[in-house]
């Protein structure tokens, strides 16, 4: 007769995105193994890839596509489904701010982790009287590709960078008309980029620089000079850097 299969227990949680609620199990010993090869690279790139395949198993709601969640949706569905894994802390060595120098050990509890929102994010930039740009957040693959693949030449660099707004564009739409992202060639949603003039293309930096993101801020006290001060930690690389 085979052997008996271990009760797995689910758990459930809302995406920060659009607060759908999906179910998940805790990591197993197998996927454990792969998260911490790919942790001790200290490789962006593997951590990432490595999260984004134990999500995939773990992840129990049909309809969920992984590679097309926003990166914190990724971080915070992973934080969770490590604390029901391995634990409700992460232990980790900080250095102190005001020298730059002293390591301190830190204790960070995942459920006092937020996925931080500002309040001068917007979707809806309005680039004129008329027409107003609709973004979506970048898959993690595309933030991965823009962020973490960048090349030595600074041509190279600024593609990217266009690429990756380019793929972000959800609808261009005025009063009238609308003009769906997807259905249009990369090229096209490139060019229509490259059209925006400097303040509408710095709004369009702004949608990226206050985009949710993964952060907690706590206190820690250097023992060598007895200054307290904040660290804020963003993002997975932060957390298991």
């Amino acid at each position: 007769m085979p052997l008996p299969t271990i009760a797995t227990p689910t758990y459930e949680l809302n995406l920060p995105s659009t607060g759908k609620k999906t179910k998940y199990r805790p990591f197993l010993v197998k996927e454990e193994k792969l998260l911490i090869l790919a942790l001790e690279s200290q490789d962006y790139n593997q951590i990432t890839l490595a999260v984004k395949d134990v999500l995939k198993k773990c992840i129990l709601t049909r309809g969920i596509k992984v590679d097309a969640l926003p990166t914190f949706d990724i971080e915070y569905l992973f934080l969770n489904i490590r604390a029901k894994s391995v634990g409700e802390s992460i232990e980790m060595k900080i250095t102190c701010p005001d020298d730059n120098e002293t390591e301190v050990e830190a204790v960070v509890y995942v459920d006092e982790i937020e996925v931080k929102r500002s309040k001068d994010h917007n979707t809806d930039i309005k680039l004129d009287d008329k027409m107003t740009l609709r973004m979506k957040y970048p898959s993690l693959n595309q933030f991965i590709e823009s962020n973490f693949k960048t090349d030595e030449n600074p041509k190279e660099t600024v593609t990217k960078t266009f690429k990756l707004i380019a793929d972000c564009i959800d609808t261009i739409f005025t009063e009238e008309d609308a003009w769906e992202g997807s259905e249009y060639t990369a090229k096209e949603r490139l060019e229509f980029i490259e059209q925006l003039n400097s303040k509408q293309y710095k709004e369009v930096e702004k949608f990226f620089a206050t985009m949710p993101k993964l952060s907690h801020t706590f206190k820690v006290t250097n023992p060598e000079t007895k200054v307290e001060s904040d660290v804020t930690l963003e993002g997975l690389s932060d957390f298991f850097g």
